[in-house]
């Protein structure tokens, strides 16, 4: 018998976004799994996702590079810790492709897609390696940037 990976959610290290919508999950499963589509929606405009590269398995390549409005740019290379097809992402920034520790370590995420009977639940979460990681990530405005992030995700799809 074969474990599904799961995350669990530690409210004293970790941030979470939990929305439900009426787009189906295979829809929302592509936005974060195909490249092309994922530099629409990722970066909460002004800033863009200008490059992504996403090999799918455990221990494959994730990396985005961001722009934001008076050229700033962000290059993030992390690895894929988990894979369930249409159900769930996990990947980090402090590891690289291969498991290479990058020795850098901002945050990692899991990202849950399940089927509702309208739609999907979804949840996306950051996991810190301590309190002050957390409060970080939280004043850079963790919830409105992955919340409008999400929005630009649904809007996408839904003009699939």
């Amino acid at each position: 018998m074969t474990a599904t990976p799961h995350t669990i959610f530690d409210p004293n290290l970790d941030l979470e976004l939990q929305r439900e919508v009426d787009v189906s999950p295979q829809l929302v499963w592509r936005a974060w799994t195909e490249p092309e589509l994922l530099k629409q929606w990722f970066t909460p405009a002004p800033w863009k996702t200008t490059d992504c590269e996403l090999d799918l398995w455990p221990g494959g390549k994730f990396r985005t590079v961001m722009r934001g409005p008076e050229g700033q740019v962000h290059d993030s290379t992390g690895c894929v810790l988990a894979v369930v097809p249409q159900k769930l992402l996990v990947f980090t920034d402090a590891l690289g492709p291969g498991y290479r520790p990058t020795g850098s370590a901002f945050m990692s995420a899991s990202v849950e897609i399940t089927p509702t009977a309208t739609g999907t639940l979804y949840v996306a979460r950051a996991f810190h390696k301590d309190e002050a990681a957390k409060a970080q990530h939280e004043a850079m405005g963790f919830h409105q940037g992955w919340g409008t992030a999400f929005e630009q995700l649904v809007a996408l799809v839904r003009g699939l």
